[in-house]
């Protein structure tokens, strides 16, 4: 999921003005003109929760149904972009990096772009897109987190009791690494949806 608050809205506003409208190659992307009243309406809520006047790609591919919509909205909401044990900008960069692991352009520059507004530097933002995670660039509950957050998403069979206990002795949580393995998951079910829409990258120019 993508969305734009106005957080580090100064630092976001040239990306916002970047930003260009979805499309999609695989599957169309529904029409806002033919859409049923109740996914109206969700897009209304949308635009006044997160200020956002246009609609993220994704957010039309959730909306070819109205349940499936309602319900990754609250998730957006309520945990992706709302309060959590995970603050937004490690979010963000768990999403920005399992996308670039998963060959999503689309997410990969959506949550780089997010990732800005939360304080990214344009070094950490290309190192999470290149895969090349400088030691330089994070710290090392970072770097444990999202080695961590790598392994779910890339291969989970053998993620172990220590995988999660390397990451708390870095500095985590349990609970901080039960939630990581939720932001990875769920972005990883984001990536496939939009690989399959065929979204393209709000940003064909890059960030």
């Amino acid at each position: 999921m993508s969305s734009a608050t106005s957080s580090g809205s100064a630092n976001h506003e040239p990306l916002v003005r970047k930003r260009a409208a979805p499309s999609s190659t695989n599957l169309p992307l529904l029409d806002e003109l033919t859409a049923s009243d109740e996914v109206r309406t969700l897009f209304a809520q949308y635009r006044e929760r997160f200020a956002r006047t246009d609609l993220p790609g994704i957010v039309l591919c959730f909306a070819t149904s109205s349940a499936l919509l309602k319900s990754m909205l609250e998730i957006a909401e309520d945990f992706l972009f709302g309060e959590s044990l995970l603050d937004r900008r490690h979010k963000e960069m768990i999403a920005t990096h399992v996308s670039r692991q998963n060959a999503c352009s689309y997410c990969a520059d959506s949550h780089g772009a997010l990732l800005a507004t939360q304080g990214g530097r344009p070094e950490m933002i290309c190192a999470l897109q290149e895969g090349d995670l400088k030691p330089q660039l994070f710290t090392s509950a970072e770097l444990a987190l999202l080695k961590f957050a790598e392994k779910v998403n890339a291969n989970s069979p053998p993620v172990t009791r220590a995988d999660v206990e390397a990451a708390m002795r870095a500095g985590w949580t349990e609970a901080q690494m039960a939630e990581a393995v939720h932001i990875a998951g769920l972005f990883a079910a984001f990536n496939r949806i939009a690989n399959g829409f065929g979204l393209l990258s709000p940003y064909p120019d890059g960030l």
